[in-house]
Order: structure tokens, then sequence, then C-alpha cells
């Protein structure tokens, strides 16, 4: 994943700014074992109860969620440094405090956000549903700062959000002290280990969420299937821009993975869970997330290419700079070999990859997208994702208290004002409240296979099999049987991972 991919969604509203304090300025206290002498301090507490104690306070968080998730983390994080202070307190100050702080220091919390009010709309009102969405939603901020450190590493990007990535910290660091080839290599392993950190933090809010012994079995479950899933999104993409793999489902696939899977569906299913939502509403939100998650990735493609800097937040261009075979790029590909436009596929061979890509560069790489007709096609995709998302939603039974902010936040993910793809207007053929519709049409005057929804392989679970968060486990194993022989009769990879 490239820093953008990974990054936190637009809600319907800008967060609040969140109040969690810098690392530096957590309280300390002596060691309990009596050490004294330099860094044999811990940090304390900054919070005493960042938990909900009644449904006042419960609705006290809706009207902050992002501040409510800080606190939560603030009062997690100083415990995790109390320990590894008391671990060695070489590697508190100089790793553990830098994953705290850049974990407190987080973006618009979006996942967090989605999880809070899947929870809210499946009926979490009560004190110990709110402490549960609260605890996952302080572990996924947690697994952001794992993915977004080891993605700054892969990508060699220095900066995020506005300040040195942290391995680029971590080898200004020691530069002077060590050189800089050494110093270079010091810091990027020293941010795989601080990734490593955040991820085993993340794992343990999980398993201390306050969760009654079955909605915990399954909470756990969605976890580490996500878990798995961001690794192969991740994968692919590495291996993608390695190999110049630019299929049309391979491109799809890894969205799916990166952003449908990580950033929507996943959230609102642990959300949805942890609440003990039933199994029919923990799939239509499922549904919703999936197609919301990819309208979102594609949106973020385009704007990749022919966004305002001013409006993204990013400069243009860095998807084909990186050679990335994102979905776009992979139609275009497609449209212009099928018309046999040897120009156009001349652009995009030597422009993709290009990492001295110029302006006028990267506008010829735009003159291609739209006269092969690739954005047209991706435009229409988003529109049709979006409102299928939507309606998913609408055909769900949730309580009004958390369904309005969630839609609102679904819709803004999508690129969607809340008022449109309402569960009235839904056309012929479409899907309607609560029904599911037929399989997405290809946009018009397509080619063979373009713009269509990903369709299964070997051992892979299609968007229809799936149910509430998980595929049904013995078809895919079957499938994998089927289709790789023996070899695969004791694999629990892919999708039939841990059912």
């Amino acid at each position: 994943m490239r820093p953008t991919h990974a990054k936190d969604h637009p809600a319907s509203a800008p967060p609040r700014p969140m109040a969690a304090a810098p690392v530096a300025s957590l309280a300390r206290r002596p060691v309990a074992d009596g050490g004294e002498g330099p860094g044999r301090t811990e940090a304390g507490p900054v919070a005493s109860g960042p938990l909900p104690a009644g449904s006042a306070e419960v609705r006290e968080v809706d009207a902050d969620v992002p501040g409510a998730v800080g606190r939560m983390l603030d009062h997690v994080l100083a415990e995790r440094l109390r320990r590894a202070w008391v671990a060695d307190p070489l590697f508190a100050e100089e790793l553990a405090e830098r994953v705290a702080r850049f974990t407190l220091q987080g973006g618009k919390r979006t996942r967090a956000q989605l999880v809070w009010w899947a929870s809210r709309a499946c009926g979490g009102r009560d004190p110990a549903a709110a402490a549960a969405a609260l605890h996952i939603a302080a572990a996924l901020e947690l697994l952001q700062t794992c993915a977004l450190v080891h993605d700054d590493v892969m990508d060699r990007a220095s900066l995020r959000r506005g300040r040195p990535a942290l391995h680029t910290d971590l080898t200004d660091r020691f530069a002077g002290e060590v050189g800089p080839e050494r110093a270079v290599r010091f810091g990027q392993s020293a941010a795989v280990l601080a990734g490593d950190l955040a991820l085993a933090w993340a794992d343990d809010l999980v398993a201390e969420s306050p969760l009654a012994p079955w909605t915990g079995v399954v909470v756990r479950r969605l976890w580490s299937d996500m878990r798995t899933e961001m690794v192969a999104g991740q994968y692919l993409d590495v291996q993608g821009q390695t190999t110049a793999a630019r299929s049309l489902p391979r491109a799809l696939r890894a969205a799916r993975l990166k952003s449908a899977l990580y950033s929507v569906e996943r959230p609102l299913a642990l959300g949805a869970a942890a609440a003990g939502a039933d199994d029919l509403t923990l799939r239509r939100l499922c549904e919703a997330g999936r197609c919301v998650g990819m309208a979102f990735q594609l949106r973020d493609d385009l704007d990749d290419v022919f966004g305002d800097p001013l409006e993204t937040g990013k400069a243009c261009g860095g998807d084909i700079r990186e050679g990335k075979a994102t979905y776009l790029v992979a139609v275009a590909r497609a449209r212009a070999e099928r018309a046999g436009d040897g120009a156009a596929l001349g652009v995009l061979d030597r422009r993709l990859g290009d990492a001295a890509l110029t302006g006028r560069g990267l506008d010829e790489v735009r003159e291609v997208l739209v006269a092969t007709g690739a954005r047209a096609i991706v435009e229409s995709k988003i529109d049709r994702l979006a409102a299928q998302g939507l309606r998913h939603f609408d055909g769900a039974l949730l309580d009004p208290e958390g369904a309005g902010p969630l839609r609102g936040m679904l819709a803004a993910a999508a690129g969607t004002r809340p008022a449109e793809a309402g569960p009235d207007e839904a056309g012929p053929g479409e899907a309607g409240p609560g029904r599911a519709g037929p399989r997405e049409p290809e946009p018009e005057r397509a080619g063979p296979r373009e713009a269509e929804p990903e369709r299964a392989g070997p051992g892979e679970v299609g968007p229809e099999e799936v149910g509430p968060g998980e595929a049904r486990p013995r078809d895919a194993v079957r499938r994998l049987r089927a289709a790789h022989g023996p070899y695969a009769s004791g694999a629990r990879g892919g999708a039939g991972s841990g059912r």
C-alpha cells in the first residue's frame, strides 16, 4: 500500500481535533521496583476512566468519537509504555514512545468511527457494548500505525502527515553517529520492529475487549481474517509492481483487499459483531461496506491522476510514478489493446513506473485515460458501486441513533451525498431495500471482462458467497483441494483462513 491507500477515509463532517497529548507529555512516576537513574521512569495513565459508565456517557461519545478513541488510546498506551520501560528503558524511549506518539497523532480515525457507529446502529447502547467498540476502535488505530510505518519503509516515503516518517526520524537520529548508510539501514530495520510492536499492541487490545464468549469468538475471527487480508493486499501491490502484473481481475482483487475489506467492510463487521448483530444485519453491512470500499478506492485512483492537490492533499501522479497497476490503468490498457492503439500503449509503457515523470508526461497519461474511455468507465463503476452499497445499507434493520451518522460516513466515503441513492431510488432490475440485485453489469460499450466485478478464482470466494464477515469455509477448502491437489488438503490459507 502506498501511503494514500492506507489513509483514513473522509467522514461526513471533519472530526474535531483529538485532545491526545504527545507521548513526551505523559505523566511519569518512579518505577515500582525502586530503580533509579536516567530513563528509570514509567508512563502513568493520563485518563482514569475512558470508558462510558452509562447511556448518557455513550451519547457523549457520539458527539466526539475521534476524541473518545483518542482518550482510549491515551489510557492504553500509557500502560503499554509503562511495561516497555520495565522491559528496557532504551527500547521504551527510542522505539515504543515513537509508536505511541505516531498513533496518538493519528488522522481522521475513520475506521475507528466506522466501528463505533456500526455498533451503535446495531443497538449498542449499553456501556459494555460501548467499551468493546472503543477497545476494537483503538486496536484498529494501532493496526493502522503498523500498516503506515511499514508502508513508508516499502515505498521509501520520507514524510508522513507532514512530519518525517518514523524510519526517517530514526535514520536522522543516528546519521551523525554511524554514518548515512548504516543509519538508513538501522532506520528501516527499527521501523519494521515498530510496526510489529504496534501490531502486537493491537492484538492485545482485541484480546482484552470485554465481550461475551461467543461474541468474542466472532470478533477474533473477523480480526484474524482482516489481518491476513491486509497483508495479502500489500503483497499483491508489491508483487504487481515488481512483475508488472496488470490484469483487470488482479487490480480489482488488490483494491478489494486493501480498501473494500480492510478500510470499510471489516470495521463495519467488527462494530456490528461487538454489538451482537444478527447474521442478516451483519451480511447487509458487509455488502454495503464492500461496495463503498471499492467505490472509495476507485475514486482515490482517479483523484491520484485527475484530482486537485489542494483538495486531495497529495501531489498528482504518484500511482503512475510508482508503477501501480491500478484498475484505472488496467482498463485503459485493455481497451487500447483491443483497439490496437499502439500509441496509447506506448504512452502507458513509457510513463508507468517513471519516477522522474514530468507534468507533461502526466498529461500524456491523462489523455490516454480519457481517450480510451477508462476514466468514464471507472466513474460509472464508482456511481453504481456507491448506489449499490447504500441500497444494501438501507436494507438492514438498524437503530436510527447510529444508522444516520453511519450512512452519512458511507455516502461520503463513496463520494455520494447522504441524500443520494436512497432506499426508494432503486430502478427496474436493481436491488431495493432488503434484497440483493443481480451481478453488477459491465459499463456500456466496455470490452470483454472490462470493469466487471471480480470473479472468484480457484480457492477464492466470490462476492455473492460472502456472508456475515465470513466465506463458506468448507466450499472454499473443497475448491482449494480440487484446484491444487493434495498439497492443499491441509491448507487453511486464502478464503478458508481460520474458518
